[in-house]
């Protein structure tokens, strides 16, 4: 034991009055493998399906990231004052200095109050579909000054946090699993109306990814200049790549059209040229 105890009382660093001793150390090292460990007990909690079957995982890891941030607030205190640092005498001897600091960085603490906003609302979650400056995104994290998340052609956006709460963002999974989508067509004069009626509701009933097919309409919408405007209108839950099912979806219709002998018009424009007549002079 007293091998220990002298082992502990090493002194391993001094500066005038201030030294670190090997017990110093060890507390350092404690708390911080402390922490994680605690951490990881409250991660296995949360995530675990059968205990917390009333959350899903959005909603779950936004209550760890609180959870994390404060455990980690309260850890590093502790550090602080286990290597000799009074943390209440560092914060009020520096509160000019944080002033100055935050004046500077206006934008990151935006950013960070942010962050706690949406991790503690949970109105955007992981896995969200969401439409940022006519950018269609999923969100992968949220963290407490960015959010990381992907796009239809697999970019990956690091996105600051006041930009989702500041700015009009349109939340494609915040209500159903299912959203609506339309498909606009135009026929040629003459076509049978209910032919292509018939027609543009078969091509969405063939495609897989269309669930509801009680669901579809097909709406006659306007006398165009020079087509029969249909709009065909269905639900999917494939948010994210609609743009594709879309492309799937006209290409079945154009097949069926070609089946069909319906015609697409292309835009057309009668050119009238006038001649001038030549005028006789007389003398």
């Amino acid at each position: 034991m007293d091998v220990l105890r002298e082992l502990l009382e090493l002194e391993l660093i001094r500066i005038g009055t201030y030294s670190i001793r090997v017990y110093t150390l060890a507390l350092f090292v404690l708390i911080y493998l402390g922490t994680k460990f605690i951490l990881w007990l409250i991660k296995k909690a949360l995530f675990r399906k059968h205990k917390f079957n009333k959350l899903d995982t959005g909603s779950t890891y936004a209550l760890f990231q609180i959870i994390k941030y404060a455990v980690w607030v309260m850890a590093i205190g502790l550090l602080l004052e286990t290597i000799g640092i009074n943390v209440t005498v560092l914060i009020a001897g520096s509160a000019a200095l944080l002033v100055g600091v935050g004046l500077g960085l206006q934008q990151t603490f935006n950013d960070v109050i942010s962050g706690i906003i949406l991790l503690s609302e949970r109105s955007i979650k992981i896995d969200d579909i969401l439409e940022i400056d006519g950018e269609i995104v999923r969100i992968q994290d949220i963290g407490l000054r960015t959010s990381r998340a992907i796009n239809r052609d697999e970019i990956s956006f690091i996105i600051p946090n006041s930009l989702i709460t500041n700015n009009k963002v349109i939340n494609w999974s915040h209500q159903s699993k299912q959203t609506r989508f339309k498909i606009n067509v135009g026929v040629a004069y003459g076509s049978d109306v209910d032919q292509v009626k018939a027609v543009l509701k078969e091509s969405a009933q063939d495609h897989p990814e269309i669930k509801d097919k009680s669901s579809i309409e097909v709406r006659f919408m306007d006398f165009g200049n020079s087509s029969l405007d249909f709009q065909l209108l269905f639900y999917s839950e494939n948010i994210f790549r609609i743009e594709k099912v879309k492309s799937d979806i006209r290409t079945l219709i154009n097949q069926k059209f070609i089946e069909s002998g319906i015609t697409i018009p292309f835009p057309q424009m009668d050119l009238h040229i006038r001649t001038g007549t030549d005028k006789k002079t007389h003398s």
